[in-house]
């Protein structure tokens, strides 16, 4: 019998589920308030100027035109309604047989109120354009600047947060200054920028092996990176950043990448929630009580070998596809054994020929991990002309040190 099975959310975990739905005879209705998917991975790189916004999205829709018996609904997700199994909606219900619920996670700044007026994070596209904006107008009015300690201050980028996303950054922020912006500010001495990157613990990726971590360490201090390990940020301004020892740097740009929790749908399901917001879930993913509701990618929590399991893309790919199977399972009268994670690594990229990674056992450092991260974000990028045209501004760049994003698409009024 055809059953209708709703998707919300079309992040990794999301694409995966309607991949195994797609064409196997139900009606499949894939929900997103943005009509496109977004390869966040590589967000940083377009708040810094390497790619273009539209390079790390595709079309829902032209996804959608592949995938037998799926359509795509816009709209914005505000609760569901469990008796009636039905979504609420900004332009009304939908009704549902199946509900996979892969809304992802949003930017935790663990009650900091003015850490979360002041700062930049990256979760949507716009973020990465407006932080971009941001940069590039910062070192603008450096230049006009006549007070040598704020502009200073205006070239100073502080990066909260030494997981993947702030070690990345802080490495293609210290590029884009050194090899790029040096050209563009003749007037500037570029040597005064900096870029500091606060952890609050005594290592970076510290998901990662000890050797990983300190290479990373070594390897941004040596591109002029200032690392700051065991430090919080505890407040700020447009101006500055206070750290828990009450001292103070002057900037004008904060980046908070330092915790995620749940998105906003999670509250609104009755289920007292876990650490970050995150739903505790059935070892099949289904949502206690509810067995056709799944709950998959960053709002899930489920714990494997006495740890919860991480908030990262592998982990909702992965559940996205147990998500699908599991339905055709059921209605085929069959019963998957219950989810489990396989960790097939992790990596992070610091610059220019130099990442770390973990795969199959192994540790990789420098050159080779750095070609094996571009490969890897290569292929599981969506749609071939994205491929492409991410791929030839990698080559542009690698070459010829330029990057040709240096655009600034919308002027805030300068502060008085």
């Amino acid at each position: 019998m055809k059953k209708r099975i709703v998707i919300v959310g079309m992040g990794f975990g999301g694409i995966r589920t309607a991949r195994i739905l797609a064409g196997e005879g139900h009606d499949v209705v894939l929900v997103d308030r943005n009509n496109y998917h977004l390869f966040q991975p590589l967000l940083y790189q377009v708040a810094t100027a390497g790619l273009e916004q539209e390079s790390i999205a595709h079309s829902v829709r032209a996804m959608a035109r592949n995938w037998p018996g799926t359509r795509f609904h816009l709209a914005e997700v505000t609760g569901v309604d469990f008796s009636a199994r039905a979504i609420r909606t900004d332009t009304g219900d939908i009704d549902f047989d199946y509900l996979v619920i892969g809304a992802g996670s949003v930017t935790n700044f663990f009650g900091l109120d003015s850490v979360e007026h002041n700062s930049f994070d990256l979760k949507e596209l716009s973020d990465a354009e407006k932080l971009r904006n941001h940069i590039l107008t910062a070192f603008e009015r450096a230049v006009i600047e006549p007070d040598p300690a704020r502009k200073r201050a205006l070239m100073t980028f502080v990066i909260v947060g030494g997981g993947p996303t702030g070690v990345e950054f802080a490495g293609a922020l210290i590029e884009l200054v050194h090899f790029v912006l040096a050209k563009d500010y003749p007037e500037l001495s570029i040597h005064a920028a900096r870029v500091v990157l606060v952890e609050a613990t005594d290592k970076l990726l510290a998901s990662m092996p000890e050797k990983q971590s300190m290479y990373t360490l070594r390897k941004l201090r040596s591109m002029s990176v200032e690392v700051l390990l065991n430090a919080r940020v505890v407040d700020a301004g447009p101006e500055r950043v206070i750290l828990h020892d009450d001292s103070v740097i002057p900037a004008h740009t904060l980046f908070w990448s330092a915790g995620v929790k749940a998105a906003a749908i999670a509250a609104t399901l009755d289920i007292p929630p876990k650490a970050g917001g995150r739903i505790p879930v059935e070892p099949d993913l289904t949502l206690p009580g509810h067995p056709e509701i799944y709950i998959i990618g960053d709002m899930a929590y489920l714990e494997q070998e006495g740890s919860a399991l991480p908030m990262i893309a592998p982990v909702a790919m992965q559940m996205g596809s147990y998500a699908g199977k599991s339905i055709l399972a059921k209605e085929g009268g069959l019963t998957l054994p219950p989810f489990r994670y396989h960790d097939k690594g992790s990596m992070a990229t610091i610059g220019r020929n130099a990442a770390v990674a973990t795969a199959f056992g192994m540790n990789f450092r420098g050159y080779l991990a750095w070609l094996v991260w571009l490969l890897l974000h290569l292929y599981y990028l969506i749609g071939f002309r994205n491929r492409i045209v991410v791929m030839l501004n990698w080559v542009w760049y690698y070459w010829f040190h330029e990057r040709q994003v240096r655009l600034i698409t919308k002027r805030n009024p300068a502060p008085s």
